[in-house]
């Protein structure tokens, strides 16, 4: 059975970039393009994975993370968090609302499927 990961990012050049690789290393991919997107693709079918891009139009991907959170049937899925900012706040803001690991825009692919990977080995530790 392959892991279910969705990727939400508003740029879609990234989200193809990104689904394709995942796809080519086994994950099943669902991708939305925003916030909404992504709450109703959590609630259509829970994803084992959430990769999130933190600066979106409408419900940004703080506020998607916290509802997320929020919700008993969905707060414990990991979110991995994507980011063009590096700032220590920004960093923080995502681990406030429960971001278990952030990316820093540009990122290499190879970096993300091994942050992806680790989050399905069998001792990964709940919070990074």
């Amino acid at each position: 059975m392959s892991r279910r990961v969705l990727v939400v990012d508003d740029d879609p050049r990234l989200l193809h970039i990104v689904a394709m690789y995942l796809g080519i290393e086994g994950y099943d991919v669902v991708i939305a393009a925003n916030g909404e997107e992504g709450l109703a693709a959590v609630a259509k079918q829970a994803p084992d994975l959430i990769i999130l891009d933190i600066m979106m139009p409408g419900i940004d991907g703080i506020e998607t993370c916290q509802r997320i959170r929020a919700d008993p049937a969905t707060a414990s899925i990991p979110v991995l968090m994507f980011s063009a900012l590096s700032g220590d706040e920004d960093v923080e803001r995502a681990r406030m609302v429960g971001a278990n690991h952030l990316i820093t825009k540009p990122f290499n692919l190879v970096g993300l499927g091994s942050v992806v990977k680790s989050f399905f080995a069998p001792d990964h530790p709940v919070a990074v």
